[in-house]
């Protein structure tokens, strides 16, 4: 006997697969959206974590703000400090300068030379006097700039020609000059005297021009 199959199977095997394919979509949507929670929860945690380290260095950040201003203050303190003991240092070495401006003045004053005048103020020394000829006051300007570490840059202000009378028949000509030269602490010509030592001193040694 033969037997015929009178249901619709076509229809009824098409609805399975409608049936199949819909299951697999709500499987995959339930799969991306469990994927998703699992990717935004980690991601929350990677930034809780990373804000919890941010706060953490913020409070590292301004301690250590503090501690530079603190530093900057005591650096402050230390370099005011320094400037009064240099101020005393400078007070005290001072007290004998006068002492060592007129020992080394005799000493690098060429033979022909004599000082009528002198001011100090401050660091800063003006000296007038007369020479018998501009030679010998080039050569006081050559000893006080390389032969002596207690005077520096020493400059010619002005020099004039005059005659001095020695007798009732007796004029000479002389060169009336004045001169400005900075006076060195004793601190600095110490530091000074090593270098200075070893200049050569020709300039004093040499003939002074007639």
């Amino acid at each position: 006997m033969i037997l015929i199959n009178l249901l619709p199977h076509r229809e009824a095997a098409r609805k399975k697969r409608q049936d199949v394919f819909n299951l697999s979509l709500v499987a995959s949507a339930l799969a991306g959206a469990v994927i998703a929670c699992v990717i935004y929860l980690w991601l929350q945690g990677q930034i809780s974590s990373q804000q919890d380290q941010n706060m953490i260095l913020q409070k590292e950040i301004a301690s250590l703000d503090a501690q530079i201003k603190e530093i900057a203050g005591l650096e402050a303190e230390i370099a005011a400090l320094r400037a009064r003991q240099q101020v005393v240092e400078d007070l005290q070495s001072d007290r004998n300068l006068p002492v060592h401006m007129l020992s080394e003045l005799v000493k690098q004053l060429p033979d022909g030379v004599y000082i009528t005048n002198m001011r100090q103020e401050n660091q800063a020394v003006s000296l007038q006097g007369v020479a018998q000829s501009n030679e010998r006051v080039s050569e006081l300007l050559r000893n006080l700039a390389n032969n002596t570490p207690w005077f520096s840059k020493p400059e010619l202000v002005e020099i004039v020609a005059g005659n001095i009378t020695l007798g009732a028949r007796d004029q000479r000509r002389v060169s009336n000059f004045s001169i400005r030269v900075r006076l060195v602490r004793a601190s600095e010509a110490q530091k000074a005297q090593p270098a200075t030592g070893s200049v050569p001193t020709a300039a004093a040694s040499a003939p002074a021009g007639k």
